[in-house]
C-alpha cells in the first residue's frame, strides 16, 4: 500500500478521466498532510480557482481569498487565546463563517466540535460540557430555534460581562469566547470585532502553529445522534478525514473542473468530508446553499455550471417532486453521492435517468469511520451502483461476521459489517469504555449494520442489527420490503419498521407517503406486497404519511416512528412485554 507521496508527486498535476480538468495527489494513495498543508497546496497550484461561489449569499472567494479569509480568523482565534487542542464549537448552517471557522481552527491545531443545527437547549448543554468548548461560534438561530436566546439562558453571566472580558460561567465552565456571526449580543464578540482583534497578533504565528500540527492529531468532533444513551464525541484526526475525503474525490473523478452544489449539512460527515474535503482535495469549486431547500437547490444548479451534487435519498425525492424540477438546468451533471440512509434503488434509476447523473455513486459508512468505508466508482456498471454500496475503499479492510460468533460468514449472508483501517476514529471524547465496546481489540470497528458480501468484492447494507424484525422466528429485513414498496407508481417514499405484537414479537408496519394527487387504501398495499413476497413479509400494519421525523442531517428516525406507533396503535402491552 502507499502511504505517502513521493517527491515526483508533490509537484505533478493529474488529468480527470474526461481529460477537463486536473487533481493533485495520484488516485488509491494515502497522503501524509493536514488540512493546512492541502490548503497550501491548492493555492500554490490553482490561487485563481475559485474556492466559493454562493448563489444564495453574497460570498465568492478564490482559493487564495479564501485563505486569506482562514488566516485573519486564525489569527482572532489566537488572539482569544484559543491553544492547540483546544476545542471550539461552531453552532451554524451553511454560512460562509462556518467554512472559514474550520480551516481556520484546524489551522492552529485546535479541534472544530461540529454542532447540529436542530439542536436545543438540552442538546446543546450537554455537548458544549462535554466536550470542554473552549470557543463558540454562532449565527442567530434557525428555523425557530432561537440560538442566541438559548445562549443566554445557559450564560446569564453573558449580561454583565465587559468588553474584553473572559467568560466564567457556571453551567458551562470550560467556555471563554463566543462569537456572533448575525447579531451584536451582550458578553459576544461579533465576527468583525474578533477580526479586528486578530490583527494583534502576527501571521507568523498561524503559520507557526500549522508547521506543528501532526497528521494523526485529533482536528474534529462530531456527535453521533444518540438515538441511544447520550451522543458521544468521534474524535477524528487530520489523516482519517484528509485521507476519507480524497478517496472519495477520486472515486467521483473531481477536479479542477468539477462544481459541487452542497445541499447536505455541514456538522455532519456528509458535508465535511463527502462534500467540503472532497472538493478542495482536488480543487473543485463549492456552491453551498445555508440550508437544504430544492428550490434554492434547482435555482443553484440554474445558474451555476454545476456538475456534481450530494444527498440524501428524500433530498433528491423532493427535488425530482418539485413543481420548477422541469425548468431546472442540469445539462453539467454527472456526477453526485447519495448516502446517509439506505437507498432505494427506484430513486437512484430516477437520479440517473431524470437529472443526468450518469456518475452517481453511493457511499457507505457511519461517523465513526470518517465516515466512508465502502463505495462505487463512476465507472462501476449502474446495475452495481443501483444495487450496492461498492467495494471496500482504498486502504479500508471489510469483513461480515457473525454477530453472535464473531466469525467471517460467506458471501451471500447477512451478518455485522466490521471495518479496519487507517478511516478508523481515534476514540471517543472522554468516553474509554464504549470506545472500547465499538473497536475491538484488534482495530475493527463494529458498525452495528447487517450487510453481505456479494459477488466481485461488492457489498449490500440490508439494515440495522436492531432494525431487524424478527416476526415469530422468522428475521425479516426492513430493506428488502422497502425496495419492493418503491415500485409501486403511487409511492413516493416509504420507510418499514418493527412494532411490538403480543402474538408474534414483532409485526411489519409500512410507514408510506404518497405522491401529490395519489390516493391507496391499506389494502390495496398489502395486496401489492402479498402478490409478489412472502407471507410474512406482507405488513400488518400500513399508515399514509405526510412526512418522516428526521434529524437535521435528513436522517429517518425509525427509533421516533417506532415510539410514535406504540401511541397510535396502543401497543404499550405489548412493548411491555418484549422489554419485559
Amino acid at each position: 500500500m502507499k502511504t505517502g507521496l513521493a517527491t515526483e508527486n508533490e509537484t505533478r498535476l493529474y488529468d480527470d478521466d474526461r481529460g477537463t480538468g486536473k487533481y493533485f495527489w495520484p488516485k488509491e494513495t494515502l497522503i501524509d498532510l493536514t488540512f493546512p498543508q492541502v490548503l497550501d497546496r491548492v493555492v500554490t497550484e490553482f490561487p485563481d480557482q475559485y474556492a466559493f461561489r454562493y448563489t444564495a449569499l453574497d460570498y465568492t472567494r478564490t482559493y487564495k481569498e479564501f485563505r486569506e479569509d482562514v488566516d485573519a480568523f486564525a489569527r482572532a482565534l489566537i488572539a482569544m487565546n484559543v491553544k492547540p487542542g483546544d476545542h471550539v464549537a461552531i453552532w451554524a448552517t451553511n454560512v460562509p463563517q462556518w467554512y472559514i471557522t474550520f480551516w481556520a481552527v484546524t489551522k492552529i491545531g485546535a479541534v472544530l466540535v461540529t454542532v447540529n443545527t436542530a439542536y436545543k437547549i438540552h442538546e446543546i448543554s450537554y455537548l458544549l460540557k462535554q466536550s470542554d468548548t473552549h470557543t463558540l461560534v454562532l449565527i442567530d438561530g434557525y428555523k425557530d430555534i432561537s440560538y442566541v436566546g438559548i445562549l443566554q439562558e445557559l450564560c446569564p453571566e453573558l449580561k454583565t460581562l465587559k468588553p474584553g472580558e473572559v467568560l466564567h460561567a457556571e453551567k458551562l465552565p470550560r467556555l471563554r469566547n463566543v462569537i456572533t456571526c448575525d447579531s451584536r449580543q451582550p458578553g459576544c464578540w461579533t465576527w468583525e470585532e474578533a477580526l479586528e482583534k486578530g490583527k494583534q497578533v502576527p501571521l507568523d504565528e498561524v503559520y507557526r502553529r500549522a508547521a506543528a500540527i501532526k497528521k494523526d492529531d485529533v482536528c474534529n468532533m462530531q456527535y453521533t445522534s444518540g438515538t441511544t444513551g447520550f451522543p458521544k464525541g468521534v474524535m477524528l484526526t487530520h489523516y482519517n478525514v484528509v485521507n476519507n475525503g480524497k478517496d472519495i474525490g477520486d472515486r467521483m473523478d473531481l477536479s479542477t473542473y468539477d462544481q459541487m452544489l452542497i445541499q447536505v449539512p455541514m456538522f455532519h460527515c456528509f458535508g465535511m468530508v463527502l462534500s467540503m474535503t472532497a472538493a478542495m482535495t482536488h480543487g473543485a469549486t463549492m456552491s453551498p446553499i445555508p440550508a437544504f431547500s430544492p428550490s434554492k437547490s434547482l435555482e443553484c444548479l440554474s445558474k451555476e455550471r454545476i456538475t456534481a451534487i450530494n444527498g440524501v435519498p428524500t433530498m433528491f425525492i423532493a427535488l425530482l417532486e418539485h413543481p420548477d424540477f422541469q425548468k431546472a438546468d442540469l445539462s453539467h451533471l454527472r456526477t453526485g453521492i447519495m448516502a446517509g440512509s439506505p437507498c432505494p434503488i427506484k430513486v437512484m434509476q430516477d437520479v440517473v435517468d431524470k437529472m443526468n447523473m450518469k456518475e452517481i455513486c453511493i457511499v457507505y459508512g457511519q461517523t465513526e469511520a470518517s465516515p466512508g468505508c465502502t463505495m462505487s466508482r463512476t465507472t462501476d456498471s449502474l446495475e452495481v451502483r443501483v444495487g450496492t454500496v461498492g467495494r471496500a475503499m482504498f486502504g479500508v479492510e471489510c469483513r461480515i461476521v457473525d454477530p453472535e460468533t464473531g466469525k467471517d460468514v460467506p458471501d451471500n449472508v447477512d451478518g455485522e459489517f466490521l471495518a479496519r483501517g487507517y478511516n478508523v476514529m481515534k476514540g471517543y471524547y472522554n468516553m474509554p469504555e464504549e470506545t472500547a465496546h465499538t473497536i475491538d481489540a484488534d482495530g475493527w470497528l463494529h458498525t452495528g449494520d447487517l450487510a453481505r458480501r456479494v459477488e466481485g468484492g461488492y457489498y449490500r447494507i440490508t439494515g440495522r442489527i436492531k432494525d431487524m424484525i424478527i416476526r415469530g422466528g422468522e428475521n425479516i429485513y426492513p430493506k428488502e420490503i422497502e425496495d419492493f414498496i418503491y415500485t409501486h407508481p403511487k409511492v413516493s417514499d416509504v420507510q418499514v419498521i418493527g412494532v411490538p405484537d403480543e402474538q408474534y414479537g414483532e409485526e411489519i408496519m409500512a410507514c408510506i407517503i404518497l405522491k401529490p394527487g395519489e390516493e391507496m387504501t391499506e389494502d390495496e398495499m398489502k395486496d401489492f406486497v402479498k402478490a409478489s413476497m412472502a407471507k410474512h413479509k406482507v405488513p400488518r400494519y400500513v399508515v399514509f404519511m405526510e412526512e418522516f421525523p428526521m434529524n437535521a442531517a435528513g436522517k429517518i428516525l425509525k427509533y421516533k416512528m417506532r415510539e410514535n406507533a406504540v401511541e397510535m396503535l396502543s401497543l404499550h402491552k405489548a412493548a411491555a412485554i418484549e422489554t419485559a
